[in-house]
C-alpha cells in the first residue's frame, strides 16, 4: 500500500552507517500526518496532495535550512495536503541501499519518495545537482523528465539557483522562481483541482496547468535553438497559453507569513543550532556581485512587533539558546535598534544570545554589538569589505572606503572585542594583483589599529577569502570568471605577503577557498541544457556531495566537459571565462527575475568606469524594474511602536 512506513526494512542498515540519527527523523516540531489526511472524492478520487521536499544535502546542513523548513509548515497546515522531508544520504548509506534495494525515503514517515505527488528540491548552490540526480535514481525515479511515467512524482526545484534553471532542465519537471510561501500553496490547488477532476490529460495536463499560471517555469514546454557559434538563437513556448517569460513570486507584507511557527530542533549535530528569524527579506545595497540581492528584491521588512512575537513563539517552541536575527543585510532594518533593545531587555537573565549574520561595516555600532552580547558570550566580529582595494569596492559598488573599516573596527577593538574577521573575493571583475595585495596591508593595519586602542597583543584578524562565481541576473552575468590556476597564484602571492612579516604573521589568521570549485560553480551557474549532459557524466562517475572539498573532483568534471562538450563545438572555458557580449541570449532570459536586462547592462557599465550606485531604500528610485514590473513596493519602517509588551497568544 502507498505511504506505508518503510522503517523496519531501514532499521537494520541504521548500525552499519555512520551518523545514524539523521535518518531517523523524530525531530521536535516535525510533523507526520494521515496518508489520506485530504479524503476522496464521491468517485474515490484521492484528494490528498502529497509533498516530499528536499535540501539536497547532508542532514547536518539541511535540517536548518529556513526555506525548507517555512514551506514544511506552510504545506501541513493545509488539511488537504502533507509534506515530508528527506535529505542526501552519505556515501555509506548509499552503498547499503543499492545492495539492499532500499529506495530512498522520508525522515519523517520512512514513507517512499517515488509515492508522493510532488518531490520538491531546493538549491541555494548549484553544487547540489549531483546529489539531486542521486536522490532521484536512490528513489526509483526516472532521471530524464521525458522518460516519467504517470505515477511518478512531479519534480519541481526552487532556491537561488532555480533562477536559472536551464542546467538541469532535462531532469526537472517544474521550477518555482522566487518566494516559495505563496508559490507552493498555488500549486497545491492545481494539483488539488486536477485530482478532483479525475487527473484529466494525465501527467502532461498537470503540467500545462501548471505552467499556465504564469509563475511555474516547465521545461518541456520551450524550445531553445542556437546560433552556428553555440550561443543561443532563443527560448521560445512550444505550447499556447504558455508564457514568454515566467513571472517571479514575490511574497508581501512579511507579517502576514510569520514562518516557522514550530522551528524543527535536530537530533543530530547541524551547522546552525538556534532559532533564526528572518527580519526583512530583499537588499537593494546593490553589490553587483551579488545574485541573493538581486534576486529577492524589493525590500519588504518584518515589523518589530512580528519580529518580537516570532522569537517569543520560537524559543518557547525549540528550547534553544540563542536567535539569529537574518536577513541579507540584518543592521539595515529601519528598527534594529528598537529590536535588539527590545529582545535583550525581554530575555535578560535568561542566557538567551542574539546574532547578526555578516554585518556591513558602515552599519555597525557599538550600542547594536552591545545589545548584541548583554545576554550572551562575546564572540568575534565579522564585516566584509569584499574587495581589497578603495578601487574594487567601488567596482562592486561595495561602498565602504578603508577609513570606514579602520574607524570601525577601532570602535570595536576598543570596547573589548578581541577577535575580528575579514571577508573578501577573489577573482572580481578587473581585478589586479595589487587589488588582492592590499588585503595584506588592510589586514596590517587592522592588527595595528586593535594593538593601538586596546593596548593589548593578543588581537586578532582572520581573512577569509572565497572565489568570485558570476551569477545570473546581476550586473557582473556577463564578466568573464577568472580561471583557476590565476586565483591559486593570486592567492599564494597574497599568503606570502601576510606571512612575511613577522610582526604581524601570527596574528592574521589566513583562510581561502582554491580556484577550481568556484570553476566548476559558474559553469553550472551559468549554464544552458547543453551542461545537463556534464552534470550527468560526473554523477554517472561517481561524482556526489560536491560542495564538500573530501568529494569534490576538479578532475571528474573537467573530463566530462571534454567528454560532452566539443560535441557542441564548446568548452568549459566558453561558460567561464569568456566574456558575454550586450545583445547575447542569456540561458535564463526567459526568466523574469523583475530586473530590466538594459538596467543590469548599464550598471556592467557603471562597475567598469568605478560608478557607484545608492540604495533605493533612502533615495529617489533608480529604476530597475522591479517594483513596477511586478507590482511590489518597498515596505520599510519605522512603525513607531514598541517590541515590549509582547501579545502572542
Amino acid at each position: 500500500m502507498p505511504g506505508q512506513s518503510r522503517f523496519a526494512e531501514l532499521e537494520p542498515l541504521l548500525e552499519r552507517v555512520s551518523k545514524p540519527i539523521q535518518y531517523v527523523g523524530g525531530e521536535l516540531n516535525s510533523t507526520i500526518k494521515d496518508w489520506d489526511c485530504g479524503g476522496f472524492g464521491p468517485d474515490g478520487e484521492d484528494l490528498t496532495v502529497r509533498w516530499a521536499l528536499m535540501y539536497p544535502d547532508a542532514y547536518e546542513i539541511g535540517l536548518p535550512n529556513q526555506g525548507v523548513m517555512i514551506l514544511y509548515e506552510v504545506l501541513n497546515e493545509r488539511a488537504d495536503a502533507l509534506a515530508e522531508r528527506t535529505y542526501a544520504v552519505w556515501p555509506d548509506m548509499e552503498a547499503l541501499m543499492r545492495a539492499e534495494g532500499f529506495a530512498q525515503v522520508t525522515v519523517d514517515g520512512h514513507r517512499a519518495v517515488r509515492e508522493f505527488d510532488v518531490f520538491g528540491i531546493s538549491f541555494s548552490t548549484e553544487l547540489g545537482y549531483t546529489n539531486f540526480l542521486n536522490a532521484l535514481d536512490l528513489s526509483g525515479i526516472a532521471l530524464h523528465a521525458a522518460d516519467r511515467g504517470a505515477d511518478e512524482p512531479i519534480i519541481i526545484v526552487g532556491g537561488h539557483a532555480a533562477f536559472n534553471p536551464e542546467p538541469i532542465a532535462d531532469f526537472i519537471d517544474a521550477a518555482i522562481v522566487g518566494d516559495g510561501e505563496q508559490a507552493v500553496l498555488q500549486v497545491t490547488d492545481v494539483i488539488a483541482q486536477w485530482k478532483a477532476s479525475g487527473r484529466p490529460g494525465g501527467r502532461e495536463e498537470l503540467l500545462r496547468r501548471l505552467a499556465q499560471t504564469g509563475n511555474v517555469y516547465v521545461p518541456s514546454f520551450y524550445d531553445v535553438s542556437y546560433l552556428p557559434d553555440g550561443r543561443i538563437r532563443r527560448v521560445a513556448p512550444i505550447e499556447s497559453g504558455v508564457p514568454w517569460r515566467i513571472a517571479k513570486n514575490t511574497v508581501m507584507d512579511l507579517d502576514e507569513w510569520p514562518y516557522p511557527k514550530q522551528p524543527l530542533v535536530p537530533l543530530a549535530e547541524a551547522v546552525h543550532e538556534r532559532m533564526s528569524v528572518e527580519i526583512f527579506r530583499g537588499c537593494t545595497r546593490g553589490c553587483r556581485f551579488c545574485q541573493a540581492g538581486m534576486i529577492t528584491r524589493p525590500v519588504r521588512e518584518r515589523t518589530i512587533t512580528g519580529v518580537g512575537e516570532m522569537v517569543e513563539r520560537g524559543l518557547a517552541a525549540t528550547g534553544f539558546e540563542e536567535v539569529g536575527l537574518l536577513s541579507l543585510s540584518s543592521a539595515d532594518h529601519s528598527e534594529i535598534a528598537g529590536i535588539t533593545k527590545g529582545l535583550a531587555d525581554r530575555y535578560e537573565g535568561e542566557q538567551v544570545g542574539l546574532s547578526l549574520p555578516s554585518t556591513r561595516v558602515d552599519a555597525f555600532n557599538i550600542d547594536l554589538a552591545n545589545e548584541l552580547t548583554r545576554n550572551g558570550r562575546r564572540s568575534g566580529l565579522t564585516f566584509a569589505p569584499e574587495g581589497g582595494s578603495e578601487r574594487l569596492r567601488k567596482v562592486i559598488n561595495k561602498m565602504v572606503s578603508e577609513q570606514d573599516l579602520i574607524d570601525t573596527v577601532a570602535a570595536a577593538y576598543g570596547a573589548g572585542w578581541r577577535q575580528v574577521k575579514l571577508y573578501f573575493m577573489c577573482g572580481l571583475p578587473t581585478e589586479t594583483d595589487e587589488d588582492v595585495l592590499q588585503i595584506a596591508d588592510l589586514a596590517k593595519r587592522v592588527i595595528d589599529t586593535g594593538r593601538s586602542v586596546s593596548g593589548r597583543r593578543d588581537i586578532r584578524c582572520t581573512v577569509s577569502i572565497g572565489g568570485f562565481v558570476p551569477k545570473a541576473h546581476t550586473p557582473f552575468q556577463w564578466a568573464g570568471q577568472l580561471g583557476a590556476e590565476e586565483t591559486d597564484a593570486r592567492l599564494a602571492k597574497l599568503r606570502e605577503a601576510i606571512r612575511a612579516d613577522r610582526k604581524y604573521a601570527s596574528a592574521i589568521g589566513f583562510r581561502y577557498h582554491d580556484g577550481q570549485p568556484g570553476i566548476i560553480e559558474g559553469l553550472l551557474s551559468r549554464g544552458d541544457r547543453r551542461v545537463g549532459r556534464v552534470i550527468e557524466h560526473v554523477w554517472r562517475g561517481g561524482g556526489r556531495f560536491d560542495g564538500w572539498r573530501e568529494y569534490f573532483s576538479y578532475e571528474n568534471w573537467v573530463a566530462a566537459c571534454e567528454a560532452e562538450l566539443p560535441a557542441y563545438g564548446i568548452d568549459l572555458g566558453w561558460y567561464t571565462t569568456r566574456e558575454r557580449g550586450e545583445t547575447e541570449v542569456l540561458p535564463w532570459d526567459h526568466i523574469d527575475s523583475g530586473l530590466d536586462k538594459e538596467w543590469l547592462w548599464a550598471d556592467w557599465q557603471d562597475a567598469l568606469d568605478e560608478t557607484e550606485q545608492d540604495d533605493c531604500r533612502w533615495t529617489p528610485c533608480f529604476d530597475c524594474g522591479v517594483c513596477p514590473q511586478l507590482g511590489t513596493h518597498i515596505q520599510i519602517g519605522p512603525t513607531g511602536k514598541q517590541l515590549l509588551p509582547l501579545t502572542v497568544v
